[in-house]
């Protein structure tokens, strides 16, 4: 190493006898400029230690200055004891002046005895000077420790130690100010043009510059301190900053580095796990959670990212323990409060979510994601007072300019609208008003396409009103029996709707809302079939097919307000006319959606059928190379470079499917497109999406009402036959109009579970019970998602065939007869959040109907 030049000789043995002053100074002109912002030096002391700790706990994850010294984070003296005393005297305790200058004084007489501070030199006094002012930056005393440098540096202009320790004090003092920022750089810049071997030089100019954003440059810093010594520490501090950027691949074969270089490092085993999270790779990130919970069994950041894991698998139980274990090693930690609240909320147990949002915003009262979900928590179960409440806080905690909004942010002013409609609705009739029509277009174009909240000329909702009561919460036992029967036997009914595959938490709710919502589709077409009219929108008269959907569209619909369950076509004609998305992400960059992994290889057979039919119409002297390269296909990165063959998808190309007319025998409909752009792995967006237009809508309009038309014909003619033949009929007929619901995509949201709500209700109503459960995947049988199987099928024919294979369909039992009438019974949004709310644990304990 080279060393910085010898101190003069004035500089001689005087120095040692002249601690006690210097730092005395020092200490004196820090505590007064802290008895002015700090009531107590503990708060300057935790907050120090809050700068010092990592991205997830521990100890600083990159160049502290004293590390190139020893084991990492063992730089003791840069950690404090908690005071008591207060700044301004307390008769508990003696003078913190010069409780600090002898502590200081301690601190540096070790430094400078064992040289253990950046680039020491041969000269004894001045190590004592220096040693000096680096205790007192890990006091955090940094105005005086530049002062300190500085006077050193007038002397000596290149010594190297205090230009490196001007440079970190700046830097330490924060760089909010840019002028910290820069003149930290300068420095740091500085010391690399004098000693250009020196890694830690470049790994603390890298901590300067990301916080900055300039993630390019330390990158490039942090790859040159690798180039100069590798070390575990530089590993993960790349692979950390790689992380940020979203390079997660780059950033897992760091952090692998680090680990193989030092293996016991549970923040890079963290981080490893969750490059894999980030990823859609869920079962290897739970590994390298609990492999980092190996290495620090009190380690409450992998418990609460081992139980996110866990939920975004769908595993309530398990992401519930370790929730719960991250939450008694700190019951304050908020990051897992505010995790386990939304997983609560999204397995339908309301009440126990908004315990975690209200302990959260106890902790953290400006917390946006905690009190949107207090609010909607609240209005999801018909407190719309304290709902509205929440939702103005969040509404009124605008962004600063150049601030990016927050999603809570955005979407709040949607949920306080449709809250306040909700509630002026509370004990009007479902009958008598349609919600599709009673908001205005805009704004459910707008809450549709999650658009900000500017709506030209939009009038509010009106205020809630007094005399609307909030919803009471109803036990159980208060209902009839025969209603307590209807619970249950929706609770089941619900449960059979359940995906069984990666990537869906079961929602207690909304199985209760969906069940009931069969019940009421079975008792409709029932009395349809007998030629009973129903009662909709205001209107008596015979039920059309939307009308069936629209009975399972109520219940999904309040059964979680968040998400706007809206009719496509009853939007506004100018947007309608441009058409909406229903847009799914299956890869995007380096993230996989799990929930649709069993589908790709589907999808990627009809893109390589696709590309044959394609280079055969307009590339038939090249079909033959692209035969043999369609062969190596195995996966959707081995397509790239089949993109080159031709000059139009060179940079992506989109697929198109189509759904075969049963009412026009040899016509086909749109099905949905698959899109694949991209230049290399890791940089690939592959899609999927519905666009609903006006002319698509009603071309498949036209196909649903002659296959409902025909369903009610042979409906009625069931009810008075018991032909198996004309059973068979009826299924296939509600199975080939659902098969055309699921190509359209008509909803807003919650297609699918609406359209399998309707699947069963009508097979019931037909006399037909689904018995078997959605495959989960085992053996050779593999996950099915039902609204995929719908939009891969051929057609309606192959639709039903799979369904079937499946449903296992027997005689529905006769006591679903004596259940009361689902509209009769829950005839307001009053009622029907009543029931949604009450708790069910008493079904357990009793006989089911249908088992």
């Amino acid at each position: 190493m080279r060393r910085a030049k010898m101190a003069p000789a004035g500089r001689g043995g005087a120095v040692r006898g002249a601690w006690a002053p210097l730092v005395l100074l020092a200490v004196a002109r820090a505590t007064l400029a802290m008895t002015e912002q700090y009531p107590a030096l503990s708060l300057l002391e935790q907050e120090l230690h809050r700068q010092r700790q990592g991205p997830a706990g521990g100890c600083a994850s990159a160049g502290e200055w004293a590390e190139q010294y020893s084991a990492e984070c063992d730089s003791s003296f840069l950690h404090f004891q908690e005071s008591d005393c207060d700044i301004r005297g307390s008769s508990s305790c003696d003078s913190v002046l010069s409780l600090n200058t002898e502590k200081i004084l301690s601190q540096a007489k070790s430094l400078a005895e064992q040289k253990r501070f950046p680039f020491a030199t041969d000269n004894d006094n001045t190590n004592e000077e220096l040693a000096i002012a680096y205790a007192l930056i890990g006091n955090g005393l940094y105005d005086e420790a530049i002062r300190q440098f500085s006077t050193m540096l007038q002397e000596e202009p290149e010594l190297v130690s205090a230009i490196y320790g001007r440079g970190i004090a700046y830097g330490k003092k924060g760089l909010h100010d840019m002028k910290n920022a820069e003149l930290a750089l300068f420095e740091l810049s500085r010391v690399i043009s004098l000693e250009p071997d020196h890694p830690e030089v470049f790994e603390q100019r890298a901590e300067i510059l990301s916080p900055l954003g300039r993630i390019s440059e330390a990158l490039s810093d942090l790859t040159k301190a690798i180039q100069l010594q590798p070390s575990a520490r530089l590993y993960r501090h790349r692979g950390t900053l790689y992380f940020i950027s979203e390079d997660y691949a780059t950033a897992h074969e760091d952090f692998q580095r680090s680990l193989e270089l030092n293996k016991n490092q549970p923040i890079a085993m963290l981080y490893k796990g969750l490059t894999f999270f980030h990823r859609g790779l869920l079962k290897e990130a739970i590994e390298s959670f609990k492999e980092a919970l190996k290495q620090k069994a009190d380690f409450i950041d992998a418990y609460k990212s081992l139980g996110q894991a866990y939920r975004e698998l769908g595993n309530f139980d398990a992401a519930t323990e370790s929730f719960q274990k991250a939450l008694l090693l700190n019951q304050n930690h908020v990051q897992t409060l505010q995790l386990k609240g939304m997983m609560l909320y999204h397995h339908g147990s309301l009440d126990e979510a908004l315990k975690n949002f209200k302990r959260c915003l106890q902790l953290e009262p400006y917390n946006e994601v905690c009190q949107y979900m207090k609010g909607l928590s609240h209005v999801a179960m018909g407190q719309f007072y304290e709902g509205i409440k929440a939702q103005t806080k969040v509404m009124l905690n605008d962004p600063l300019p150049g601030q990016k909004a927050s999603p809570e942010y955005l979407k709040v002013k949607y949920l306080r609208e449709y809250s306040r409609y909700l509630h002026a609705h509370l004990d009007i009739p479902l009958t008598e008003y349609n919600i599709d029509t009673d908001l205005p277009g805009n704004f459910k174009d707008h809450w549709a396409k999650n658009l900000p909240f500017l709506i030209e000329n939009y009038e509010e909702q009106p205020g809630l009103q007094p005399h609307i009561k909030d919803v009471l919460f109803q036990n159980f036992e208060s209902y009839r029996t025969d209603v307590q029967e209807l619970i249950c036997v929706a609770d089941h009914l619900g449960s059979m709707m359940q995906y069984e595959t990666p990537g869906f938490l079961p929602n207690k709710r909304i199985h209760r809302a969906m069940g009931l919502a069969t019940l009421e589709v079975m008792q409709a077409v029932q009395r349809t079939w007998a030629n009973s009219k129903v009662r909709m929108n205001g209107k008596t008269r015979l039920m059309q097919w939307r009308d069936m959907f629209d009975i399972a569209v109520k219940w999904r619909r309040i059964a979680d307000p968040d998400q706007p369950v809206l009719w496509l076509d009853q939007m506004p004609a100018r947007s309608l006319s441009r058409g909406f998305n229903n847009h799914i992400n299956l890869i995007r960059g380096q993230v996989i959606n799990m929930r649709y992994l069993e589908y790709f290889e589907k999808i990627l057979h009809f893109i390589k059928d696709r590309i044959l039919v394609y280079h055969g119409a307009n590339n038939p002297k090249g079909l033959l190379e692209v035969r043999e390269a369609l062969e190596k296909v195995h996966k959707v990165e081995d397509l790239l470079p089949i993109m080159k063959f031709n000059s139009k998808t060179r940079d992506g190309f989109t697929v198109n499917t189509k759904v075969p007319s049963l009412k026009d025998q040899g016509k086909e409909y749109d099905g949905f497109t698959i899109t694949i752009t991209g230049d290399k792995v890791g940089n690939i967006l592959f899609s999927v999406e519905t666009q609903t237009t006006e002319e698509r809508t009603q071309l498949y309009h036209a196909e649903i009402d002659a296959l409902y038309k025909d369903l009610t014909a042979k409906g009625k003619v069931l009810i008075l036959s018991a032909e198996l033949g004309e059973a068979d009929a009826v299924c296939n007929l509600i199975l080939s109009l659902v098969y055309y619901f699921y190509n359209l995509m008509p909803l807003s949201r919650g297609s699918s579970v609406i359209a399998y709500s309707v699947i069963m209700g009508a097979l019931m109503a037909s006399g037909k019970e689904v018995s078997g459960k959605i495959p989960k995947g085992k053996a050779s049988i593999k996950a099915l998602l039902v609204d995929f199987e719908a939009m891969t099928a051929p057609g309606s024919e192959a639709f039903s065939k799979i369904a079937r294979s499946w449903m296992n369909l027997k005689s529905i039992s006769p006591s679903y007869k004596s259940l009361p009438s689902v509209s009769e019974t829950f005839p307001t949004l009053r009622t029907m959040i009543e029931v949604l709310n009450t708790d069910s644990s008493h079904c357990l304990k009793k006989t089911i109907v249908v088992v």
